[in-house]
């Protein structure tokens, strides 16, 4: 059974940062993009970064661009997000994704994701 468990969300003040970590088990994912995800208060679930198979390519959602990075450990099937010059408005749950469908397909739709963490929540206090 797969499962993804993230970590490293917790509280902290504008300006500062996190990491977060997601480990997956169950399946080995290292030819699969992986991703975050976020879901503020009252708001749809929105993309946040994505990470091809080998790390070749990335991509950011405009709002994050600069501020966060996305990298990836094969050798131990996790994914983790560092997240610096953090804003009130990056408060959300953030979810770990991966799409286990199609080798090295690179989306950032959620359709295309079909493994899914139960989240881990970040707040940014003003």
């Amino acid at each position: 059974q797969v499962q993804l468990v993230e970590s490293g969300g917790g509280l902290v003040q504008a300006g500062g940062s996190l990491r977060l970590s997601c480990a997956a088990s169950g399946r080995t994912f290292s030819r699969y993009t992986m991703g975050w995800f976020r879901q503020a208060p009252g708001k749809e679930r929105e993309f946040v970064a994505a990470i091809s198979w080998n790390a070749g390519r990335t991509s950011y959602a405009d709002s994050v661009k600069g501020r966060f990075t996305i990298s990836r450990d094969n050798a131990k099937n996790t994914v983790s997000l560092q997240m610096n010059s953090l804003k009130p408005e990056d408060t959300a749950v953030y979810y770990c994704a991966v799409d286990g469908l199609i080798p090295a397909r690179f989306g950032i739709s959620q359709a295309s994701y079909n493994y899914w963490g139960q989240g881990t929540q970040v707040t940014v206090s003003s």
